[in-house]
C-alpha cells in the first residue's frame, strides 16, 4: 500500500489532519532503511501493512501512526527521548506499549498459564489501542508466516492461538479473531486443515447455486419495497468447524452447518420491515426468531435472527441488521473509536453503547474503575491483580503489594515453608518487599527451615495465611 492510499481510505471516515500521519510513514520508511523481512522484501513493507490493517478498523490517527512506528524503538538506535520530542506523549505511549508487549515471549501449553498471559497482557498496555495494534501486527506475521523455519510457524502460531484470538474475541473484533484462527490452524495442523478446506469448499460449492437461486427469490420482492439493502453470504471460520467437529465428535459430514445470508440496510425500522418482507416470502422455522436488536447481547451485538425454508427444501439461517450494527459485530470495541474523533452528537446513543461495554468485555471484573475505562480506554487502573515470573518464564497472578513470600506459596506450599530469602530482578531483596507487575522473582528455600509468625503481617494472600497457620498449628507454634 502506498502513502497516498491509506491517506485516502483514512480520510473517508476521519476529519483528522494527516500531517503526522505523512510524517510518521516518512519516518518509519527512512528508519528501517536497510533492513529486511524472512521473505527478502524490505522490511517497511511489514509497518505500512499494519497500518492499513488498522485503517481497515477505522481507528484513529494516533493508533495509524503508532502502527507505522511499531518497530522503530525495537528494531533501530533511535533513542526513546527523541521519539518523544518527534511524536509527543500519546503516539509514543502507544509503540512503547507494543515493544513492551513484544519481549513477553510465551511457550506454554498450559491453558491457565495462558488465561495469566492474557490479563497480563492486558494489565501491560495502559491502552486498549496498544492490544488492537499488536493484533494487527500478528495478523500481518501471520499473513506472512509461510517464510519462517517450520519451528518458529508453530511457536508463533501456538502463541496466536493461545494469546492473541482469544484477546480479540474479547474485544468483540470477530473478523479478526476468525482469520487469525484459521492462520494458526494452517500450521498447527496442516493435513487437517488442508481437509476441511477441500470439504468445505466443495460443500459451499454445491450450495452455491441453492444460495444464488435463494438470493434471486429474496431481491425480486426486495425491489419493490423501496428499502436501501444489500445482502451478503456468512463468512466460514474453519477453525470454529473444526473445534465443533471435536467436540461432538463427528466427522464434518455430519456437522450441521446450515446456509447463511446476512442482510444489511440504513435503519433499524427497515430491519423490522425486510424481516416482515422475509416472511411473507419464505416460510419461517418455528421458534427460529431472535430479536438482538431490542435485547442486545452482552458484546453489544444487534440482529434479526431467523431461519426460513427455501423452496429446495432447504434451511437458511437470515441475519438483518444495520450498517452500524454490522460493523459492531466485526470490528468489536474498534468499532467505537470514531466516536471519539471529535465528531460530536454523531451518535446520541453512545453512552448507552458503552454502557454495554462496560458489563460486555470480561475482563472489565478485573478493573475497579469501569467509568474511568471508558473515558479513556486505560487499562492500567488499580488491575486487583500483578503478573510475576518464576525464572524459568511461568507467570503468577497475585494481589497488588504481594510480597516474596506470597510468590513462595504461590509456587508451592513447601516453596513457602522453606522460603528464607528472594531474588527480584536478580537483586537481593527482603521477604517484605511489595512485588511489581513483570519482576521475575526467585525463591532462595534451605531444608528445614520454617514459616515465622511475624510472616502473617506481611502477605496479602488467604493461601499464603492459612498455609503459615497450618504449619505453626502443627508445629505448636500456634499464634498466642
Amino acid at each position: 500500500m502506498e502513502l497516498d492510499e491509506l491517506l485516502k481510505k483514512f480520510k473517508e471516515y476521519s476529519t483528522q489532519d494527516t500531517t503526522v500521519l505523512e510524517y510518521a510513514w516518512n519516518y518509519a520508511s527512512e528508519s528501517h532503511k536497510g533492513q529486511k523481512r524472512a521473505s527478502g522484501e524490505d522490511y517497511f513493507i511489514h509497518p505500512a501493512a499494519v497500518a492499513e490493517i488498522l485503517v481497515d478498523y477505522k481507528m484513529d490517527l494516533e493508533t495509524i501512526a503508532a502502527g507505522l512506528l511499531h518497530d522503530v524503538l525495537e528494531d533501530t538506535s533511535i533513542p526513546h527521548e527523541t521519539f518523544k520530542k518527534e511524536f509527543g506523549d500519546e503516539i509514543y505511549n502507544l509503540v512503547a506499549g507494543v515493544t513492551k508487549i513484544e519481549t513477553l515471549k510465551f511457550s506454554s501449553r498450559d491453558v491457565a498459564q495462558a488465561e495469566n498471559w492474557r490479563k497480563m497482557i492486558l494489565a501491560t498496555a495502559r491502552d486498549i489501542r496498544v492490544i488492537v495494534i499488536k493484533l494487527a501486527d500478528r495478523l500481518h506475521n501471520m499473513r506472512t508466516l509461510n517464510y519462517m523455519p517450520r519451528e518458529k510457524q508453530l511457536e508463533i502460531s501456538h502463541e496466536t492461538i493461545s494469546l492473541y484470538a482469544p484477546l480479540a474475541q474479547r474485544l468483540g473484533i470477530f473478523q479478526l479473531k476468525a482469520e487469525l484462527e484459521d492462520l494458526s490452524f494452517k500450521y498447527l495442523f496442516p493435513d487437517e486443515f488442508q481437509s476441511l478446506f477441500a470439504k468445505v469448499q466443495l460443500r459451499y460449492a454445491k450450495r452455491e447455486k441453492l444460495l444464488e437461486d435463494f438470493k434471486g427469490e429474496l431481491e425480486k420482492h426486495l425491489t419493490t419495497t423501496q428499502v436501501p439493502y444489500r445482502v451478503l453470504s456468512r463468512a466460514k471460520n474453519l477453525y470454529s468447524i473444526y473445534r465443533k467437529m471435536m467436540r461432538q465428535q463427528k466427522p464434518f459430514e455430519e456437522i450441521q452447518d446450515a446456509l447463511g445470508v446476512r442482510i444489511i440496510t440504513d435503519t433499524v425500522i427497515n430491519c423490522y420491515a425486510l424481516l416482515g418482507l422475509v416472511h411473507s416470502v419464505f416460510k419461517p422455522v418455528a421458534g427460529s426468531f431472535t430479536d438482538y436488536i431490542a435485547v442486545p447481547k452482552m458484546n453489544l451485538y444487534q440482529s434479526l435472527h431467523t431461519s426460513v425454508m427455501a423452496a429446495s427444501g432447504e434451511i437458511i439461517e437470515i441475519q438483518i441488521r444495520t450498517e452500524d450494527m454490522h460493523r459492531t459485530s466485526e470490528y468489536g470495541i474498534a468499532a467505537h473509536w470514531r466516536y471519539k474523533l471529535g465528531d460530536k452528537g454523531s451518535d446520541k446513543h453512545l453512552d448507552e453503547k458503552l454502557n454495554w461495554l462496560r458489563q460486555w468485555i470480561e475482563w472489565l471484573q478485573d478493573l475497579s474503575s469501569p467509568r474511568e475505562f471508558i473515558e479513556s480506554f486505560k487499562t492500567d487502573l488499580e488491575l486487583e491483580q500483578i503478573f510475576i515470573f518464576t525464572p524459568k518464564g511461568e507467570v503468577k497472578p497475585l494481589p497488588v503489594d504481594a510480597t516474596p513470600i506470597d510468590f513462595a506459596y504461590a509456587i508451592h506450599t513447601d516453596v513457602g515453608n522453606t522460603c528464607i530469602g528472594a531474588k527480584v530482578n536478580n537483586k537481593m531483596v527482603r521477604l517484605d518487599h511489595p512485588l511489581k507487575s513483570g519482576d521475575i522473582c526467585e525463591v532462595i528455600t534451605r531444608k528445614n527451615s520454617a514459616p515465622k509468625k511475624d510472616w502473617l503481617s506481611v502477605v496479602k494472600t488467604a493461601a499464603a495465611r492459612s498455609h503459615i497457620r497450618k504449619f505453626l498449628r502443627e508445629h505448636g507454634l500456634a499464634e498466642e
